[in-house]
């Protein structure tokens, strides 16, 4: 492996050498592309209907507007991560930062849903460089356990931080500028990251950097494997049953099954399957997974019920769906500082069951249950939730050979993209349910199916929809909250003395 050493290190001592000041700016520039990365996910929310009306998209066009950043993001991200390693992963992250300021120029200035489409998409290419590489080069930045393990605590909370802060962002800027400024808020940060990345960040490769030719044929394979089985549970879920979106599926499983077996067959794989067997990075690559499937799966809801069932803006519904965050800073820092005086598979698991101690009590709300119940529900799921994540990652981070940084960080970024996909289908499967057995036979056959049906109803048929929503949103809490025991154990029985 090529590593530059850094002058910043505190190398007195014995074991590995201790960051200094300068790896603790490094990581603060890090922070910035990984915050606008994780923003873009959900940044358009508030600028659709300005786009709408600006660019008149079908649709069709309106869907892939909001939804290929994402599918280009989760698709590529096993192939950069493992590029990263090859070519450099400082290098990989300049080319990105540069990539996603280009494509920020050519979204806001679009002129058709075509360009849009086509920039969102360069936009996703660029955030698939950006979110392996930070992840890696912090593996490389911080040698010793107790600094790395505070790096990923700001590396989880800035990720998790930046999707509920989009639509936020958003909502301020269509207020007051046009809908282009979301994606020219990008350019100060990625311009301040080219100018310092290469003063502050040390290059890396993996061992087999220069090793033969790039696989392109098992990158290809990777896109084509997570790009129709994402896109397919997503579908299955917002939708339900259709043959397209299961063939997609179907065909994404498949062609996971042809890339593994590749994988197994070469001398320098772009994914390490080996690495995925042991119990510290495959326990905390699969606990993330159920994670991201609680979170994901229940935000959902948790929107929804700001909005229609308790009448607020987007942007006011947007602003409060922030204060769980308050939570999360509290309580990952205190999680890292335990786990250094105790068994952190132990703690992991208290912070998963501490999660679903959230979810349970948000399953037992109804219409009368105050708001600030719902409030402080939420922020102990998320604080317990966020605080094992972090242990996860930097548990996974840690098990990973320095060479081959990129491509684990990759996977376990990708197992949390897979996780999302799969809240959505099976969370939404069991509100679904739920709502529907808890409607009235008599209410209109689009009531009973979902509340947007029911807005137009009449009043009763609406009170009678907002109360089924509420007990929908608690069978998908209580699926939640089994998900995080099942987490925790799987936590303790894998991850247990493997720090």
């Amino acid at each position: 492996m090529t590593l530059t050493a850094s002058p910043g290190h505190d190398t007195a001592g014995p074991g590995p050498a201790r960051a200094g000041r300068r790896e603790w700016t490094a990581l603060g520039v890090l922070m910035l592309p990984l915050l606008l990365v994780s923003m873009d996910v959900s940044v358009l929310y508030f600028a659709i209907p300005s786009i709408s009306a600006d660019l008149a998209p079908g649709a069709t066009e309106q869907l892939w507007i909001l939804d290929t950043y994402g599918f280009v993001l989760a698709g590529l991200l096993v192939t950069m991560g493992a590029l990263g390693d090859r070519v450099g992963r400082r290098r990989l992250l300049l080319g990105g930062a540069a990539l996603f300021g280009v494509a920020s120029v050519a979204a806001a200035y679009a002129h058709s849903p075509g360009a849009l489409i086509a920039a969102r998409g360069l936009l996703g290419l660029a955030g698939a460089c950006l979110m392996p590489a930070t992840l890696a080069l912090i593996r490389n930045l911080f040698q010793d356990p107790a600094q790395r393990a505070k790096a990923v605590t700001a590396w989880t909370s800035v990720m998790a931080s930046g999707i509920s802060l989009g639509p936020v962002v958003s909502g301020a800027l269509v207020e007051h500028f046009w809908w282009g400024s979301v994606f020219l808020v990008n350019l100060p940060a990625m311009t301040l990251l080219l100018v310092l990345g290469p003063l502050l960040l040390p290059e890396s490769k993996g061992a087999a950097a220069g090793r033969g030719s790039f696989d392109v044929l098992s990158a290809g394979l990777s896109l084509a494997a997570l790009l129709p089985l994402i896109h397919g549970i997503k579908e299955l879920a917002k939708d339900g049953w259709a043959p397209v979106p299961a063939l997609a599926v179907s065909g994404g499983l498949l062609l996971c099954l042809v890339f593994v077996r590749r994988q197994a067959r070469l001398a320098h794989p772009m994914v390490d399957l080996a690495l995925i067997r042991t119990r510290a990075y495959g326990g905390s690559v699969l606990v993330n997974l159920l994670a991201m499937v609680a979170t994901v799966g229940f935000a959902v809801f948790l929107t929804q019920y700001l909005q229609s069932v308790l009448g607020q803006s987007p942007f006011e519904a947007a602003l409060w769906s922030l204060v769980p965050a308050l939570g999360v800073l509290a309580a990952a820092p205190a999680a890292a500082v335990l786990a250094r005086r105790a068994d952190r598979a132990y703690v992991m698991g208290g912070g998963f069951l501490v999660s679903a101690g959230g979810f349970a009590w948000l399953a037992a709300i109804d219409r009368t249950t105050p708001f600030w119940a719902v409030l402080v529900a939420s922020a102990v799921y998320a604080a317990g939730l966020v605080s094992a994540m972090t242990l996860a990652n930097e548990t996974a981070l840690g098990a990973a050979p320095p060479e081959r940084a990129g491509s684990a960080a990759a996977v376990l970024e990708s197992g949390q993209e897979l996780g999302g996909a799969l809240g959505m289908a099976v969370l939404g499967s069991v509100g679904a349910a739920v709502y529907t057995s808890a409607m009235p036979p008599s209410a209109p056959a689009a009531a009973r199916e979902t509340l947007g049906g029911a807005l137009g109803a009449s009043a009763g048929v609406l009170d009678a929809a907002r109360g089924a929503f509420v007990e929908a949103m608690g069978g998908a809490a209580l699926g939640a909250a089994l998900l995080m025991v099942l987490a925790g154990v799987f936590a303790v029985l894998l991850l247990r003395g493997r720090s």
